[in-house]
């Protein structure tokens, strides 16, 4: 693996990224026996391996499956997509498919196997050693939405009552055995097998032989249940920066730990969801999944969109006769919409970011709700006075006519701009409040929504103005 060199116009070397993919390809189709592309490929990191997997053909990915050991290989698959890991293990045979699942992560397995149709899934597990069969039954026992299916059983348990140096024995004796590879915090029970704290390795080790454990314990250390939701405790794992967290039942004994890549897995997933929501979909869409799965996606809220627009015409179509008095009006109508729109997608956005915070209480909510008010009066302001300005210029220039008509009607427009921004500010605050408050994720009060009531609004707001100011009271087009 060597890196490329090139150089700029002005004689700079630069160090390009050799294509990993195209190397790992060619040691594949090459005529070296087994032995040697397992060595060339021992090279590679098992991550640059598994991206070449969905571009290898069938021959191919079987001549990779014979000459990687299997614990290589169960290192590409944990790497891999789960969709393509799942294909990986239906072409091998079926021992060597369990043995590779066997060494896996128990999360990453079972995110695996639920890709894999239930019967050649229950023929896998089947085939599983006790071991790995107990800790995939573990973590399939927790719902897809607690932290408990995100755990790992890959962790170091020390007693309380032993010394330092039978402390580091156990570590030493566990780590090889159980091929355990978190050592650098470890758990840490009591006689009945229930939490107490953990034990940090450096500490283990400046420690005198003969120190007793429960001497440098971590008592304050954090840790979730196993049956929390991840939406309620992410944001006290985002809260810290160690390595493992501990998973406890309700009788606090230990099931597992959640490893900082877990916690980064996890926070990005959710916000995978949430972005998803945000545009309108019930879940995030795959790259290769089917079109009638991302149709079932997409069409029941493009359904509430298409019916919330029907009203939104059915509004514009109440003041036709405004419209038919006085048409320069229209020529503004979507100035407002948009903008109003705009406001209430930012308001909701930082909404739903200021609601992950479990502790928020009810006055910090008023207090953000008229804070976002403020901001959109402020802002509105500024624009409803650029916009008249700009407007009234445009309409004696452009449509010949009077200063006081057009600026009578860019004034309309302003002031309709600057309520339309107020109002929408409110609700894209209000909204994810109110489906928090109904136990329904604030982020389905998505953007495409959260846009179509504020075009409700600004409909509203807008007509409802031109009607009062320029036609009831200064008789503009009536």
């Amino acid at each position: 693996m060597e890196n490329i060199e090139k150089k700029t116009p002005l004689g700079e070397e630069i160090i390009e990224r050799p294509d990993y993919s195209k190397e790992i390809i060619s040691i594949l189709r090459s005529n070296d026996s087994p032995k040697i592309i397992n060595e060339r490929l021992l090279d590679y990191h098992e991550n640059d391996i598994a991206e070449v997997l969905s571009g290898l053909s069938d021959a191919e990915r079987q001549k990779l499956y014979r000459v990687l050991s299997i614990d290589t290989l169960s290192s590409v698959l944990e790497y891999a997509e789960e969709s393509d890991a799942a294909v990986c293990l239906k072409e091998m045979d079926a021992k060597k498919a369990a043995s590779v699942v066997s060494r896996m992560e128990p999360d990453v397995a079972v995110a695996i196997l639920k890709e894999i149709e239930k019967d050649k899934r229950q023929i896998l597990i089947d085939l599983l050693d006790d071991d790995a069969k107990k800790d995939i039954a573990l973590l399939a026992s927790f719902d897809y939405d607690e932290i408990g299916s995100r755990m790992t059983t890959n962790y170091i348990t020390v007693s309380e009552g032993v010394t330092a140096r039978e402390a580091m024995d156990e570590l030493v004796r566990q780590a090889r055995e159980d091929d355990s590879d978190n050592i650098s915090t470890m758990i840490v029970i009591d006689e009945n097998e229930t939490y107490v704290g953990t034990l940090d390795l450096k500490d283990l080790l400046v420690a005198p032989e003969d120190k007793r454990v429960e001497e440098l314990i971590m008592y304050s250390y954090p840790y979730v249940y196993g049956h929390e939701l991840i939406d309620d405790c992410i944001e006290r794992l985002k809260d810290y920066s160690e390595n493992i967290i501990p998973v406890l039942d309700n009788q606090n004994k230990l099931l597992g730990v959640i490893t900082s890549q877990n916690v980064v897995w996890v926070v990005d997933e959710a916000m995978s969801e949430d972005y998803a929501k945000l545009a309108g979909l019930s879940s995030e869409e795959e790259l290769n999944e089917p079109l009638k799965k991302s149709m079932g996606k997409r069409l029941p809220w493009l359904l509430i969109l298409l019916g919330l627009s029907i009203l939104v015409s059915t509004v514009i179509g109440s003041f036709e006769k405004v419209i038919a008095s006085l048409t320069i009006v229209m020529f503004f109508q979507s100035m407002i919409l948009d903008m109003a729109g705009n406001v209430g997608t930012q308001s909701l956005a930082v909404t739903i970011r200021v609601l992950m915070d479990e502790n928020l209480t009810g006055k910090q909510k008023i207090g953000f709700i008229f804070k976002e008010l403020r901001i959109g009066f402020a802002n509105g302001l500024i624009l409803a006075i650029v916009s008249t300005a700009l407007i009234g210029v445009y309409i004696i220039v452009g449509k010949g006519l009077t200063a006081s008509d057009a600026f009578a009607i860019s004034a309309c427009v302003g002031l309709s701009l600057l309520l339309a921004m107020v109002i929408s500010s409110i609700m894209g605050s209000i909204t994810p409040m109110l489906f928090k408050k109904i136990n329904v994720d604030p982020a389905v009060a998505s953007g495409p929504l959260i846009t179509t009531l504020n075009d409700l609004v600004g409909v509203v707001t807008y007509y409802s103005m031109a009607w009062i100011l320029l036609i009831k009271v200064l008789h503009i087009g009536g």
